[in-house]
């Protein structure tokens, strides 16, 4: 019997609404407000190629995967700030952010 879970996209909307943002759908993504702070949500359920553009992008999979699609956007190198929300079965959540670049001597 196969077990009935929430989607990513309900799970993301609850995770940015509980920190206090105003959450748009917009298509497939989503968008979360929050005062100046405009952050595009991209729930991915399977590998795809990281978007071009964007500021402020959060992209939500499931915790298993969120290692792996850390270190495949990081390869990629984005023009942007990121951040993978890996959400657990039960509700919570992990963040796991971009790596940092080191700051010039």
């Amino acid at each position: 019997m196969a077990t009935v879970t929430t989607s990513l996209a309900e799970k993301a909307e609850t995770v940015f609404t509980d920190l206090g943002y105003v959450v748009d759908r917009d298509g497939r993504e989503l968008r979360a407000q929050r005062k100046w702070r405009n952050v595009r949500i991209t729930p991915v359920d399977t590998p795809t190629e990281a978007p071009a553009s964007g500021d402020l992008r959060c992209f939500v999979t499931w915790e298993d995967r969120a290692d792996e699609l850390r270190d495949r956007l990081a390869s990629s190198e984005p023009d942007y700030e990121w951040a993978v929300i890996g959400i657990e079965e039960n509700g919570g959540y992990e963040v796991h952010h971009a790596p940092q670049t080191p700051l010039p001597a």
